[in-house]
């Protein structure tokens, strides 16, 4: 293949591309097979490409990539494809990071877990995050590091060799065959990973699901300065952003939204925040408390990559363990914060309970007086000792603008961080960036937390703290503006329906700032047996949620976000959020999210057709 082709064709496609391969971070469900999440697209973006075909309506016909851009988009897709193309491998070989660091993490934890030798070579100089002693001791990581003079001198070697190398352009270089895994830095934009030989494919479903759960992909405005780059054969180029300015003011308005104290971090997703956290816990906990085991306490049917990650954290360390934490439905979140405080606090182990408020997808709120009493109570280890005190990590994306932490708020007494996916209402579903502030109980932890988001070079990039800067202060106008509209379709739906099990926040919830634009609508069924039930309120779920899309397609997506500018949102949570939940514990129930600007009386209308029809 020649070049001048590959360029030319890649420059009518971003010169033809959807506004959306740009601007949004969740895409549709409808046209999306999570089985072949990059391939279908790219194999169509292929065929595209072998008949030089780059018109609009073609590529806005291909179905998508990932249904979110923290895991992959169109335009890195594109980018891998083409790097793919460059190298003779196949795209699935190619994997982009926003993080600089990570891809050499996704192979260490590999490695780790079977028991393999890893060879960290560089021709210059590592990333400037790369931190050896730490991803030795906190994360278990075992690996040689050297610097290379001489790439075609590099030997065999008993185990995965890695080969780090800073470009400014994407070229094409030669593969070497003692090298498994060649990762490019492109500075500013994050780096590439290209998995070279067959006997290293295995590799490709471990390091993507570290790029889905830890970190993100490079994000669609790095990719696209890449691509631009390529076609016009240059350098890449730096964007006019002021970082710093921006970044102040981000840390202010979170600040401000909050009304705490201490620094507040901005990562790259709110995943990356999460990340972020765990490991800055077990960080300090094997600094001050290395004696003691580690339990991560989680609702076994929250968020998906929640539930995930943390998981993935305890496979890595024999020291730390799940513990599931039932809030939803039937169970009371502050029972069972006593229970299982109490058998950890007998065990002399350390807690920290991951929860959020609301639940997702209940959206319920314990009462957090009791709650905060559960966390503050003194326990007893089994010698009779005074037992470690939880940390509560509160994921609030529901409802961001609820005061927990600040100086005499409800947990301001209790060890607790919060924070927040950007890709909601912080930044109105323009980007991805997470961040978490914390009481002041935690300074100290932040300060770990702090380090781990750095050495996975999972901070949020120059454009997403712009987004921020920009979509911050208006937050707490448009969640009260998009809850006015949920509360009115609530209403609706309960006058129109009243048979449907509606979970939403009660006024009184509301009155004490408890004002999501999310609900989950548990719709009427009909069967002689709970199976044929069962299969009845899916399928009509499918039903009500394809007669929306269908008929208001220009607000009513099919999609997993919310908090979002413009539009209304409709997903299923066992299917989409809730993917790697254990099936028991997954929702078969519509969720759905309103934004501040949409026709509100067009989707009654709809939904009125809906009820009709059944």
């Amino acid at each position: 293949m020649h070049n001048s082709k590959l360029q030319n064709y890649i420059k009518n496609v971003l010169e033809n591309m959807p506004k959306d391969w740009l601007n949004l971070t969740t895409h549709r469900l409808d046209i999306y097979n999570e089985e072949l999440a990059k391939t279908e697209f790219t194999h169509q973006f292929e065929a595209l490409f072998d008949h030089n075909n780059f018109k609009l309506s073609a590529l806005e016909e291909l179905p998508t990539a990932y249904d979110y851009i923290r895991l992959g988009h169109p335009l890195s897709c594109v980018l891998e494809w083409v790097i793919g193309n460059l190298h003779k491998l196949n795209f699935e070989n190619i994997i982009s990071f926003s993080s600089e660091t990570m891809p050499i993490l996704a192979i260490l934890r590999t490695n780790l877990l079977a028991n393999k030798k890893t060879r960290i070579l560089y021709s210059n100089k590592l990333p400037a995050s790369f931190n050896t002693k730490i991803l030795k001791s906190v994360y278990g990581y075992q690996f040689q590091l050297k610097k290379v003079e001489n790439v075609s001198a590099i030997s065999k070697f008993d185990g995965s060799t890695i080969f780090i190398e800073e470009q400014n352009k994407i070229s094409l270089q030669n593969l070497h065959s003692n090298i498994d895994f060649h990762i490019h830095i492109y500075k500013n934009l994050g780096s590439i990973l290209l998995i070279n030989g067959e006997e290293n494919e295995s590799y490709i479903s471990d390091i993507q699901h570290v790029r889905r759960r830890e970190t993100i992909a490079m994000t669609p405005f790095d990719c696209l300065i890449a691509l631009e780059a390529f076609v016009e054969n240059t350098s890449f180029k730096k964007k006019n952003n002021d970082f710093e300015t921006n970044k102040k003011s981000v840390l202010n308005s979170i600040k401000k939204i909050t009304e705490t104290t201490l620094k507040p971090l901005v990562g790259s997703s709110g995943l990356s925040v999460q990340y972020a956290i765990m490991m800055g816990l077990v960080h300090h906990a094997q600094e001050n408390y290395p004696k003691k085991a580690i339990k991560f306490i989680v609702p076994p049917n929250c968020y998906g990559g929640t539930n995930d990650q943390a998981r993935r954290v305890a496979a890595c360390n024999a020291n730390i363990e799940i513990v599931d934490l039932p809030v939803d439905g039937d169970n009371d979140m502050v029972q069972s914060v006593h229970t299982v405080l109490e058998k950890i606090a007998y065990e002399d182990a350390i807690p920290y309970i991951i929860a959020e408020i609301p639940t997702n997808p209940r959206v319920e709120v314990p009462d957090l007086i009791e709650l905060k009493d559960a966390l503050s109570k003194e326990r007893k280890t089994a010698n009779g000792e005074i037992a470690m005190d939880p940390v509560f990590i509160l994921d609030q994306t529901f409802c961001p603008n609820v005061h927990f932490l600040g100086e005499g708020e409800i947990l301001s007494t209790v060890k607790t961080i919060s924070y927040a996916s950007g890709s909601k209402f912080p930044s109105g579903g323009n980007c991805t960036a997470g961040y978490m502030v914390g009481n002041n109980k935690t300074a100290n932890l932040i300060e770990k937390i702090e380090i781990h988001l750095k050495l996975c070079d999972n901070e949020a990039t120059n454009f997403q703290m712009e987004i921020l800067a920009k979509q911050l202060p208006s937050m707490n106008q448009r969640i009260a503006a998009a809850y006015k509209n949920t509360r009115e379709f609530v209403n609706f739906i309960h006058k129109t329906l009243p048979a449907a099990k509606i979970n939403f926040v009660s006024s009184t919830l509301a009155k004490q700032g408890f004002t999501p634009s999310v609900f989950s609508l548990d719709l009427p069924t009909k069967g002689n047996s709970a199976e044929e039930k069962e299969a009845y309120k899916r399928k009509l779920n499918h039903k009500l949620i394809h007669l929306m899309i269908t008929e208001i397609p220009n607000e009513s997506k099919y999609c997993v976000s919310y908090g979002q500018l413009k539009g209304c949102y409709w997903t299923i949570p066992a299917t989409s959020t809730q993917g790697t939940t254990k099936e028991g514990d997954k929702d078969y129930i519509a969720r759905v999210s309103l934004s501040p600007d949409l026709d509100l009386e067009h989707h009654k209308k709809v939904f009125l057709k809906f009820v009709e029809a059944i």
